[in-house]
């Protein structure tokens, strides 16, 4: 009594079909999309974290600060004559290259960026003449240490030494007394350790280390 168009019920299950194929190839265009970014976020995450982990161990810790005052018995005595700054690799910290560490140094005659002195510097008899922009390492026997083997690690601690005449420190005269400066020293992985150098206002015994 009832006829049925069996063409039509083929016309919906193909266009069913359709729908379910296009519907499962968005999802899977959605996926793929999906997967990417989660890649592209994890990589990015790791990257910050290696950075993050590099700028909190990656770090040069300062141990002491003094200034030597002069007694040669020349013009400069009663002055300062080396500004030293002892310095350890943070701990779980990998080797530290001194050669590509950068001190920017804010003093009473302006700023500066020091970078390692190379062999060629005047460090006849142990003392360290005007470094003119750059700064130098010793090691526990005061011996001038060359740049390739500046190298902070578990078994070697420095120290560094800056003239104090030079700029931004002095300018003609010397860092002295009651003057102030700020170093910041910035390791190879751009890890900054801050130290502020104050000088006494008074140096009372020539020779002797004052600690500022």
């Amino acid at each position: 009594m009832f006829e049925t168009n069996n063409d039509d019920r083929g016309q919906v299950g193909i266009g069913t079909l359709i729908v379910f194929i296009a519907m499962v190839l968005v999802a899977a265009i959605a996926a793929g999309v999906l997967i990417n970014t989660a890649g592209m976020l994890q990589s990015q995450a790791e990257a910050t974290g290696e950075e993050s982990t590099e700028l909190v161990s990656e770090r040069i810790d300062a141990t002491s600060a003094v200034g030597i005052v002069d007694n040669d018995g020349g013009a400069d005595e009663g002055e300062l004559e080396e500004i030293r700054v002892g310095i350890t690799a943070a701990p779980g910290a990998d080797d530290i290259s001194l050669e590509d560490t950068i001190i920017q140094a804010v003093g009473p005659n302006g700023q500066a960026n020091l970078v390692y002195a190379d062999d060629d510097f005047d460090h006849d008899d142990g003392e360290v003449g005007h470094l003119d922009g750059t700064f130098v390492a010793e090691n526990a026997n005061d011996e001038y240490v060359a740049p390739s083997d500046a190298v902070l690690d578990n078994e070697n601690d420095f120290t560094l030494v800056f003239d104090p005449e030079d700029t931004p420190f002095g300018d003609g005269d010397p860092f002295g007394e009651g003057d102030e400066s700020q170093l910041d020293i910035v390791s190879p992985s751009s890890a900054t350790t801050q130290v502020t150098l104050t000088a006494p206002d008074l140096f009372s015994e020539d020779g002797e280390a004052v600690r500022l």
